[in-house]
C-alpha cells in the first residue's frame, strides 16, 4: 500500500539521523532527540566518553557521554551545535500489532540505509529481562544500533538496539522520554561480556557469571586492572543470577565505589577489586568541546 508522501518522510527521518563514529571497535547511529544538539543512542555504542558523530550533510562534531543507562542501553550524547534537524517522537504506548514500521541506520558502511516492516509486539520479551520492547519485523544489521524506529508519519517509537530471531528489538520512545527525565547517571564500566556457567568446587551446581570479552582502555574497569577473559560473579554483597544483577550493581550518579568478586584462571579462587565508577560525568547543559 502507497503512503502519500513516503519519500519526504523517509528524507526527513534520514536527516534527524546521525552517524556515531566510535572508532576501531566498529561504528553506529544516533537520533537528534533536540534541535540544541542532544543525540539519542545506544549504551553500547557510546562506549567512550568522548566520540564523533557525523550529520546527514557530512558534518562532524565532537560529541560527550552526558548519560548512560546499560539496564536499558541507552545513552544521550551531546554536541555543540544548534538547529540541529530533530526528529518527532510518537507516543509508544499507542503503538499496535500491524502497524507499519520504519527504521534508519548506518548498517555495514551503508549511510542512512531503510528498511521498513510492521509491528509484532510491544512489551517484555523472554530472555531480556521485565523491560518492554518494541518488536518488528524490519532488518537490521550492524551499525543499525542506536537509530530511530519510526511510524509512518516519521515519529520516533523506538530505538533499534538488537535482533532476536527474526525480529528486530527497538527501546520503547517512551522509555527514552523517562531516561531524559530522571537523574543523569553514569553505570560504564567500560566492558563487554557473555553469560557463562561457571563449576563450583566441590559440588556438581554452577553459578551465573559474566566473562568479559573487551575491556575498553582507560575504563573503569581497566583502571581497577580487570582483564579479558576474567569471570564477574557478584559484588561484595550479592552473587549475580543475570545480566540485571549486574546493571543493578552499577546503577548510580556520580564518583562511588562498587566491590566486584570474580575469577582469573582459577575457578577456586575468588578475587575481588574495587571499581571507581562516575568520577568524570558530563552535565545535560554542557556541550562537547
Amino acid at each position: 500500500m502507497a503512503i502519500p508522501g513516503f519519500g519526504e518522510i523517509a528524507e526527513q527521518l534520514r536527516r534527524s539521523t546521525v552517524l556515531v563514529l566510535s572508532g576501531a571497535r566498529g561504528n553506529g547511529s544516533g537520533v537528534i532527540w533536540s534541535a540544541d544538539g542532544a543525540i539519542i543512542t545506544n549504551a553500547h555504542v557510546a562506549r567512550s566518553s568522548q566520540m564523533r558523530v557525523q550529520l546527514w550533510d557530512g558534518r562532524e562534531f565532537d560529541a560527550a557521554v552526558a548519560s548512560r543507562d546499560i539496564r536499558r542501553d541507552l545513552a544521550e550524547l551531546r554536541v555543540n551545535a544548534a538547529n540541529l534537524p530533530a526528529a518527532p517522537v510518537a507516543d509508544s504506548s499507542q503503538l499496535r500489532p500491524g502497524e507499519l514500521a520504519i527504521a534508519i541506520g548506518n548498517p555495514l558502511g551503508f549511510v542512512g540505509a531503510l528498511t521498513t516492516g510492521v509491528i509484532h509486539a510491544v512489551g517484555p520479551l523472554h530472555p531480556f529481562g521485565a523491560q518492554p520492547w518494541v518488536q518488528a519485523d524490519v532488518h537490521l544489521a550492524p551499525g543499525n544500533s542506536g537509530g530511530p524506529l519510526a511510524d509512518a508519519r516519521g515519529r520516533v517509537i523506538g530505538i533499534n538496539t538488537m535482533v532476536a530471531g527474526r525480529l528486530a528489538l527497538a527501546v520503547p520512545s517512551n522509555a527514552v522520554t523517562n531516561f531524559l527525565a530522571s537523574d543523569p547517571v553514569d553505570a560504564w564500566l567500560g566492558v563487554s561480556g557473555a553469560p557463562v556457567r561457571v563449576p563450583r568446587p566441590g559440588t556438581r551446581a554452577k553459578a551465573f557469571g559474566l566473562v568479559l570479552l573487551e575491556v575498553e582502555p582507560d575504563s573503569p574497569a581497566a583502571n581497577a586492572s580487570l582483564l579479558p577473559g576474567d569471570i564477574l560473579l557478584g559484588t561484595g554483597e550479592k552473587s549475580f543470577a543475570s545480566l540485571d544483577d549486574l546493571a543493578t550493581a552499577l546503577q548510580g550518579s556520580g564518583p562511588r565505589l562498587v566491590r566486584l568478586a570474580f575469577l582469573r584462571g582459577n575457578y577456586e579462587r575468588f578475587r575481588q577489586v574495587t571499581v571507581q565508577l562516575g568520577a568524570q560525568r558530563v552535565p545535560r547543559s554542557a556541550a562537547a568541546a
